[in-house]
């Protein structure tokens, strides 16, 4: 057992060793890990707070506020998709990805400066929903500059860049929260964040080769409405929308663990945010053990039993009746969460692999359709049980999106076959 314990061990540290190894050697790479830590920076420093600031201190109403979020999901979708399809056709990254942080500088910026109800619409509805489209140009950035890598160190790599993010949501809102302690407002919260955006684009102006991803080459004429077809194939659209069935459990837990834990539980906003802290924290060491584990298998085998242990967590969260229960949980919370938002991402883009930019922006489109779906999920678990019952839908949500990836994908290996004995 021992042993055993040590060989893990040793595969952890190794795995380590050589995502930031990759990250290191490569200097594209390495900016583009410091800019997604940046990234989260903006959205860790004001999410948290972005409530508050909409409603308690600007006066929107709980339903303006609803909708106003629901819009600015789709104008990050679309933003994303349109971005993608942009890069591909001009055949860089650099000037898009700098170009949409000026939009988060201007953004979070207009808000801190300007605070009123109008300026945080516009601000929220526009320019930091098309700032959010440069998570999925990073990742469109990374797949070409490693066009050349094999395909475990780009597993590797894209494992430590999403550690990075989850590093920079661990760190920044308990340092933004001592920082604005007792401060009367938490709008310079949005101060920081352009600051933040101001930083990606310094990294994007200054930190990346000019020449880097095919810049300099005639790019392919990619149409944009074919472009979309792409996405709504039926090789692309039914494994996004399994993607989206088993993510959006991470959605049904952000709604549900608060009122599980001060519920049913009886626990406290204190024990909230130390359990969320703890499987932050948790995220980041499981993140390069799932990217170890799908370098030696697959994508669709590392999603799935990271997606199963999700969903037994979810369940034993909606039996749970006493803090203690939830923080023995907190292991099982951060084990499957890892995997569920760090391998779908080599999974989706291998889906158009040959177009990175398009193939990159299915990563805001998991994130739209999974926030839809947990949406729903949850309006018809308080309607039919309590918190807790909403939970387990949340598991058997995630177990059909399970169950669809796997039929999907045997489907298609069978296809796969078939075509392979027409052919002999």
């Amino acid at each position: 057992m021992r042993a055993a314990t040590v060989s893990a061990q040793s595969c952890k540290r190794a795995t380590m060793l050589t995502s930031l190894s990759i990250i290191f050697r490569h200097p594209p790479v390495r900016a583009s890990a410091l800019a997604i830590f940046l990234f989260g920076f903006s959205g860790a420093a004001t999410s948290p707070y972005m409530s508050l600031i909409g409603i308690r201190e600007l006066g929107l109403s709980d339903h303006a506020y609803s909708v106003l979020i629901f819009a600015a999901a789709l104008v990050n979708v679309s933003a994303s998709i349109t971005a993608g399809i942009l890069v591909d056709r001009l055949g860089h990254y650099r000037r898009p990805m700098m170009t949409t942080s000026l939009f988060g500088v201007a953004g979070f910026a207009m808000v801190y400066a300007f605070p009123a109800a109008p300026v945080f619409v516009l601000a929220m509805l526009v320019f930091i929903p098309i700032f959010g489209a440069v998570n999925s140009l990073i990742f469109a950035n990374i797949r070409a500059v490693s066009a050349g890598m094999a395909a475990r160190d780009l597993i590797a790599v894209n494992s430590a860049v999403r550690a990075v993010l989850s590093l920079s949501w661990v760190l920044v809102p308990g340092l933004v929260g001592a920082l604005l302690a007792g401060a009367p407002s938490m709008l310079p919260s949005f101060l920081f964040a352009s600051l933040a955006c101001g930083g990606c684009f310094v990294i994007f102006a200054f930190m990346l080769p000019r020449g880097a991803a095919g810049e300099g080459r005639a790019p392919p004429r990619h149409a944009f409405f074919a472009s979309l077809g792409e996405i709504a194939s039926g090789k692309v659209l039914p494994r996004v929308l399994a993607i989206a069935l088993i993510s959006s459990m991470l959605h049904v837990n952000g709604v549900v663990l608060p009122l599980v834990v001060t519920g049913k539980a009886r626990g406290s906003t204190v024990d909230v945010g130390t359990i969320v802290g703890i499987v932050a924290f948790l995220e980041i060491v499981f993140i390069l053990f799932w990217g170890w584990v799908e370098r030696r298998t697959s994508a669709r085998f590392a999603i799935t039993v990271s997606a199963c242990v999700y969903t037994i967590y979810l369940v034993f969260l909606g039996l749970a009746d006493a803090p203690r229960d939830v923080y023995v949980l907190t292991l099982v919370a951060g084990l499957g969460a890892a995997g569920i938002i760090s391998v779908p991402i080599t999974y989706l883009q291998d889906l158009i692999a040959e177009r990175a930019g398009l193939g990159s922006s299915l990563i805001a489109v998991n994130i739209f359709l999974s926030g839809g779906l947990s949406s729903l999920a949850f309006a018809l678990g308080t309607a039919i049980s309590d918190y807790a019952g909403t939970a387990i839908l949340g598991a058997f949500v995630g177990l059909c999106g399970i169950m669809l990836l796997r039929l999907l994908d045997r489907s298609g290996t069978a296809a796969l076959q078939e075509a392979g004995d027409e052919g002999t």
